[in-house]
């Protein structure tokens, strides 16, 4: 029997749906300061199964409005599984954000919002790839982010090493470790098991689909150097906007019109000078003041302003800041212009009060993201890699997480 026009239709349908690959999406210019965090302060959730992750947000329209969250489980490729939402969620999603109050006290009002997950509504069943969407009460999606739910079945070891390409001995990073079985039974490794490989827990770097090199007894080896190398880039520039009316080592002046203007001094091109070490938080920011006693609702919003001078190998390419604090997205909030009088490229940024980590990238003529030509490329900065080992037995509906590992370039070694 031939199925029908209506039947082909669906099964089409179906199939683009399950590998649609979920992106994250950034929020609208209205909702700021999405932080999203685990059991420890990085601004990407890694939590085992049953431990608290938790999201707030900003509204700047501080109307009030009503939010709703969704929860999408997601393959190893962060298409959606195949998995109904009763086997992967204890409880009901599509619920209404009710933690929120209004901003006190500050030039800039908003409302702030507050979901922790689990909660009396809703906890998480299994392990794998998640995505958290946030919607308005007119069902549009406003916001997505990732975040990943372990179970601790083997031991993840890795080190950071520098490379022995000559072409990149002094710019690049090269992670190796080892998959440690232990009493979980993997009977055909190369087909059930897969890797992701993350510096500073940015999706858009990682590296996929790195085949063990080699099984040593119960232990899964991977000693490659090109396939599971990184550029090393720079430490990160930063500021501190915490106490609102007093400039720091990098904030020239403060104005104040309606809301406050930090100016922070103008930037200068490290790719041709020598490394220095100064300690960064690889991109993050965290929010806090010194005006008052809750960060979430006496934090005050200001306009941070940033220059650089103009480079030829800038070219006419456009220049962003870069960082955690837009979820690392180029757009016209984060993008500069030339200024001709003064020959700088200049941006502002409306920024809550707080510390920030950013540097600049350009995005190329042809689309390309060049992320570290403005910094430079060394070996010896302070990366944070980290590695998911995911699991698929045959006959599963989905890719499971059985184990985490991590490492740091400060200890790289030749």
């Amino acid at each position: 029997m031939r199925p029908s026009l209506q039947q082909i239709l669906i099964l089409l349908f179906t199939t683009s749906l399950f590998s649609q690959v979920q992106l994250e999406v950034n929020p609208p210019e209205n909702i700021k300061t999405v932080i999203f965090v685990g059991p420890t302060q990085d601004q990407f959730p890694i939590v085992m199964l049953g431990e608290t992750i938790r999201l707030e947000f900003d509204d700047t329209l501080a109307n009030e409005q009503d939010y709703y969250y969704k929860i999408v489980h997601c393959d190893y490729d962060w298409s959606p599984s195949q998995l109904l939402k009763s086997q992967y969620l204890d409880g009901i999603d599509n619920q209404r954000i009710i933690d929120y109050e209004n901003s006190y006290n500050t030039l800039q009002p908003y409302s702030n919002y507050r979901l922790t997950i689990p909660n009396p509504n809703l906890s998480l069943k299994v392990s794998g790839n998640y995505v958290l969407e946030i919607y308005n009460d007119n069902y549009e999606l406003q916001f997505s982010r990732r975040f990943v739910v372990y179970t601790d079945a083997v031991t993840v070891g890795g080190t950071v090493k520098r490379s022995r390409d000559f072409n990149f001995l002094n710019e690049k990073q090269v992670v190796q470790f080892t998959i440690n079985q232990g009493n979980f039974q993997l009977v055909n490794p190369k087909n059930e098991v897969k890797v992701a490989i993350l510096q500073n827990y940015q999706w858009e770097t990682a590296l996929y689909n790195v085949p063990p090199q080699y099984t040593l007894g119960g232990e899964l080896v991977y000693k490659y150097d090109k396939e599971t190398s990184f550029f090393g880039g720079n430490e990160y520039l930063n500021f501190d906007t915490s106490d609102l009316r007093a400039p720091t080592s990098q904030i020239s002046r403060i104005e104040v019109r309606d809301l406050y203007e930090h100016y922070l001094f103008t930037d200068g091109y490290r790719f041709d000078r020598e490394y220095t070490y100064y300690p960064d938080i690889n991109g993050d920011f965290v929010i806090r003041t010194l005006q008052g006693e809750d960060n979430s609702r006496e934090a005050e919003y200001s306009r941070v302003h940033f220059s650089l001078p103009y480079e030829e190998l800038l070219a006419i390419d456009e220049v962003y800041v870069f960082g955690k604090f837009n979820n690392y997205a180029l757009t016209e909030d984060n993008k500069m212009t030339y200024n001709e009088e003064n020959g700088l490229m200049q941006g502002s940024i409306k920024l809550k009060q707080g510390f920030y980590n950013y540097k600049y990238v350009i995005k190329r003529e042809d689309g390309v993201i060049d992320l570290n030509t403005v910094c430079g490329n060394f070996h010896f900065t302070e990366n944070n890699y980290l590695i998911l080992v995911y699991y698929r037995d045959f006959g599963d509906m989905y890719d499971s997480i059985i184990g985490v590992g991590s490492a740091n370039s400060r200890d790289i070694s030749n």
